[in-house]
């Protein structure tokens, strides 16, 4: 199997229960969250600027194209394994999805995060829904 083709089902994500490690508190958000997502440093700053590129594109009206990776992986300096296991990676946590051939901002990784969230408030606690 070609990394390509690899299961796209889910993505580890590190946790903090610290205040002063909040993604909000951080100077950076998104690469802060990309560093719970990749484990090196330096993908973590490749995933910051594909997700940028998807935005940007997609904000334009010119969505990026999946064809397109060849380019991608030359903007991002990344080797086609490597550029694969990112991209699928982000698929999995619901970051980015594929339409029509097009990479666009997903909001599945939000919802997935705040129906834990809202569980583990809820059923896990006791607390009142109105009340998260």
């Amino acid at each position: 199997m070609k990394v390509k083709d690899a299961p796209k089902t889910a993505t580890s994500i590190i946790v903090r229960s610290a205040s002063n490690a909040r993604i909000s508190q951080s100077k950076m958000p998104m690469l802060e969250l990309m560093r719970r997502i990749f484990r090196k440093e330096e993908v973590a700053l490749k995933a910051v600027k594909f997700l940028t590129l998807v935005e940007e594109r997609q904000k334009s009206g010119k969505p990026l194209r999946v064809e397109e990776w060849e380019k991608i992986m030359e903007e991002l300096g990344m080797v086609r394994s490597s550029f694969y296991s990112m991209r699928n990676k982000l698929l999995g946590a619901g970051m980015i999805t594929i339409r029509n051939g097009e990479y666009h901002l997903s909001g599945a990784f939000s919802k997935d995060l705040v129906d834990m969230a809202r569980w583990w408030w809820v059923v896990v606690l006791g607390y009142d829904p109105e009340s998260l």
